[in-house]
């Protein structure tokens, strides 16, 4: 039996069996007594490396869930007692002033970068300037009430308040580009025939509400029900992400950058631009990445470019904005991401912004309020229902659709919507459809991509009404 001290667990002794032979001198018995200990060593550190990193991914869900909370509860706030006309009334100028104002209604929605298209091109068909609605398509996804208080939370104050003012500049320089381009074609975009009354565009038409219970009702329901439904699930997967880069990635990976952070920088841009993930999402992603060693500023690339692209919201924006639209809105966001990196790590000392991501500060402090622990059972719970249990209530085939109809009735179409990604998506599909004449009931399925229509309107038609909001319909 060979016993040796572990120095990685004092008080404690490894014990194994040997055979007996091979060992007849100190030498080699002390020798491999020595290899085990190092052998012990390791694994405890690596186990306790893990269990500190693994603990670090909990401390962020338990800090970033009380302020998810608050800011699902005030973007219900702002849905439901901000008129939706109140931002296309002032933006339809090619100036700065509308520019500023598009960037400034946009900065505090929670809406990600797909979810931001059809409300731009709602903004724009009611008269936006092209300026406006680009500075609008890059300030909205970059940030959002939930995220502002979620970057608070888990990257602290520094970060809360880089994001949206970077999100201002970039929106506002790329929007002012847009106009100066566009300067000799711009047109204002003449509203289509409806039947909504004040001129207000169909697709941008808000349910009505009937009172201030009524109207705290629906602010809950958006907050809490539509908007976990959005970003839940990206939300999710930015957390196992987070997981995954804290337990696989070598903890010295982003120091070879920091002696070349344009490099680093163009390496995060090209992961980041095609990549779908919201504003919040990207939070447990930038704290994993910054643990590894990526430098502040680099981080902050990656919160500006990941939320406010990918590949299908680039797709639709060169096809409903133009291609000369797109590139400007890409050099705008890349060039501003590049320009407040370098600025943060080069103007700005680095323990301004890491002090809150120490793995050890994280093991020693344990002792986690209740108040957090409740907040992130909520959370938890607001999850479970909409990303399993809402949508297996809503499932509905189109056989039981088409048997529902009664006699008399027409049987409602079956169509295949492509481009939406998030629950805001649906609801703009489904108005659009809703408010195309002859049509008496429009139905949107996010989880299987199909649209049911009851009614006389044409295919043409209805295929044009979503082509105008930047998705696409078609027959199955």
């Amino acid at each position: 039996m060979l016993i040796c001290e572990s120095r990685a667990a004092k008080g404690t002794f490894l014990l194994c069996s040997i055979p007996s032979t091979g060992f007849s001198s100190c030498k080699s018995f002390a020798e491999l007594c020595k290899a085990f200990r190092a052998t012990s060593d390791y694994l405890c550190s690596r186990n306790q490396n893990n269990v500190i990193h693994m603990y670090e991914i909990l401390r962020l869900v338990n800090e970033m869930s009380p302020y998810l909370l608050l800011g699902f509860f005030v973007a219900g706030l702002l849905h439901v007692f901000v008129p939706g006309s109140l931002y296309s009334r002032y933006l339809s100028g090619a100036d700065l002033r509308s520019v500023l104002l598009a960037a400034l209604f946009g900065i505090p929605l929670p809406l990600c970068s797909c979810g931001v298209i059809p409300t731009a091109m709602s903004l724009r068909k009611e008269g936006a300037s092209k300026g406006a609605t680009t500075s609008f398509l890059i300030a909205t996804p970059q940030t959002g009430v939930d995220s502002i208080f979620a970057t608070y939370s888990i990257l602290g104050l520094p970060f809360a308040i880089l994001r949206p003012i970077a999100a201002l500049v970039t929106s506002v320089f790329g929007g002012l580009l847009v106009n100066a381009a566009d300067k000799d074609r711009e047109k204002t975009p003449q509203t289509a025939d409806t039947d909504c009354a004040d001129g207000e565009v169909c697709a941008r038409r808000e349910p009505a509400y009937t009172g201030f219970v009524d109207r705290m009702k629906g602010a809950l329901r958006y907050g809490f029900v539509d908007m976990v439904q959005d970003i839940g699930k990206w939300l999710v997967i930015g957390l196992v992400v987070a997981g995954l880069i804290t337990l696989f990635v070598p903890d010295d990976f982003f120091v070879r950058f920091a002696d070349r952070p344009l490099l680093a920088y163009v390496v995060v841009l090209l992961i980041a631009i095609p990549m779908y993930v919201c504003a919040t999402g990207s939070i447990p992603v930038a704290a994993a990445l910054m643990l590894k060693g990526l430098s502040p500023g680099a981080a902050l690339v990656f919160l500006m470019a990941g939320p406010a692209s990918n590949m299908a919201s680039i797709l639709v924006i060169r096809r409903v904005m133009g291609q000369r639209t797109l590139w400007i809105y890409l050099l705008s966001l890349t060039v501003g991401a590049i320009v407040f990196g370098l600025g943060v790590d080069f103007l700005l000392p680095r323990e301004l912004f890491t002090s809150l991501l120490s793995p050890t500060n994280a093991c020693c402090h344990m002792g986690t309020p209740w108040w957090q622990w409740a907040s992130t059972v909520v959370m938890g719970a607001l999850l479970l229902y909409a990303l399993v249990i809402a949508p297996l209530l809503h499932r509905r085939t189109p056989e039981t659709a088409e048997d529902s109809a009664g006699e008399g009735k027409t049987a409602p179409r079956r169509f295949v919507v492509e481009g939406m990604t998030c629950h805001h998506c649906c609801t703009h599909v489904e108005k659009a459809l809703q408010n195309v004449p002859g049509v008496t009931h429009a139905e949107v399925n996010l989880e299987r991509g199909e649209a049911l229509v009851e009614g006389d309107a044409t295919d043409d038609a209805l295929m044009q009404a979503v082509a105008d909001i930047g998705y696409t319909l078609r027959r199955p």
